[in-house]
């Protein structure tokens, strides 16, 4: 009988020891492997510098990089990532309602202004008569188009069309006078079509892979203090854990805003 008590005791020690560890490691032990998808390019870039300050709270951070604007939702709402960082709240809104996504923004990143690019004119006005217009084939950035060619008095859409939550489309045109012919692609299709287009619309990122410059080559852009802020996103589930926290803590730290302020030139402009 007293042999299985001591037995019993023993176990209990090694039970209590063992969860000591966990608990230790969970403390900052041993970092906590984050999985976060980002596209190539100035999105992987600036996570570098993240990585950087996310191992002071803690944080060993992987990151995966893509390069189109699908599969880094699909893959966090899959398990495969434990956040993503590359859209904004209305893209993520849109995927939401598409797809059924349980994800939610946990914190801001930056500002990547779209532009309207072309290497076939110096600025909007001068597009000519039945001229083809690139945008995007995705609801937002394709309300983000829609818009920037209205702000810059290009078409008319009908009243209400783009804002109060609702995406336009070029069903929306009501004033077309040049007739230009609106053309919609997948985002990353839209810097390779250049030569094809009169102009097209290009999100930054997709733009400085292409070695376009927002700063120099953009004919329109969008005023940076738009509503398009980037974000950090994780599963519903997740949004209170510590390490979501902690992991917007690293990106809004002031070596990661330095180095945006420094690296882009008021190309990508930080949302935080």
């Amino acid at each position: 009988m007293k042999r299985r008590h001591l037995l019993a005791g023993s176990l209990a020690l090694a039970a209590g020891l063992f969860l000591g560890s966990v608990a230790h490691a969970a403390d900052g032990g041993t970092p906590q492997v984050i999985r976060v998808g980002t596209m190539s390019g100035p999105d992987a870039d600036i996570w570098q510098v993240v990585k950087q300050a996310a191992k002071k709270q803690g944080l060993d951070v992987k990151v995966i990089e893509f390069n189109d604007y699908v599969q880094p939702n699909a893959a966090l709402d899959a398990g495969d990532l434990d956040a993503n960082s590359f859209q904004h709240q209305p893209f993520l809104d849109s995927q939401i309602q598409q797809r059924g996504y349980k994800i939610v923004g946990v914190g801001l990143t930056y500002t990547m202004p779209l532009g309207f690019y072309s290497k076939k004119i110096k600025s909007l006005k001068d597009l000519p008569e039945h001229a083809q217009v690139g945008i995007q084939n995705d609801p937002s950035n394709g309300n983000r188009a829609l818009l920037l060619l209205q702000a810059n008095h290009v078409v008319t859409l009908r009243k209400g069309a783009g804002v109060a939550g609702t995406n336009a489309t070029p069903l929306d045109v009501v004033d077309n006078p040049k007739h230009l012919k609106l053309v919609e692609l997948d985002a990353a299709q839209l810097p390779r079509s250049l030569d094809d287009l009169s102009a097209a619309s290009i999100n930054t990122d997709y733009a400085v892979k292409a070695g376009l410059s927002p700063m120099r080559d953009a004919i329109a852009r969008e005023d940076v203090h738009g509503p398009y802020a980037n974000l950090i996103a994780v599963r519903v589930k997740d949004k209170d854990q510590p390490w979501a926290r902690k992991l917007v803590a690293a990106y809004h730290a002031p070596e990661v805003r330095a180095y945006i302020l420094k690296q882009f030139n008021g190309a990508i402009v930080p949302a935080f």
